[in-house]
């Protein structure tokens, strides 16, 4: 799997656990808010410079999110950062190593 995939299913992953949590919704479905959030995400993933090579969106030069976006993307991996440790803990682990190789 490419670097760009697992990040666009890292992200989903984050987008939907803040929505389950924070938002309510039930059966994995995102409400219209976080499916928009998330498919702009993924379409910036897509387009992204680096491509494969990336570092942490935090740590790029070249801000792919218009301001308000990059806002709520931060707010979204804020609160689900540290709970994927409990409900994907491998993702999490790849992805607090991932700049550190």
């Amino acid at each position: 799997m490419s670097a760009i995939n697992y990040e666009k299913e890292t992200v989903e992953k984050m987008i939907r656990l803040y929505c389950a949590k924070k938002h309510k919704s039930r059966d994995n479905k995102l409400c219209n808010e976080c499916a928009a959030i998330n498919e702009y995400a993924a379409q910036r993933l897509t387009h992204c410079p680096s491509g494969d090579e990336k570092a942490a969106c935090a740590d790029c030069k070249v801000h792919c999110y218009k301001p308000e976006m990059r806002d709520k993307i931060r707010q979204i991996m804020r609160f689900s950062g540290p709970r994927m440790l409990i409900y994907y803990p491998l993702d999490f682990i790849r992805h607090i190593t991932k700049d550190r190789r």
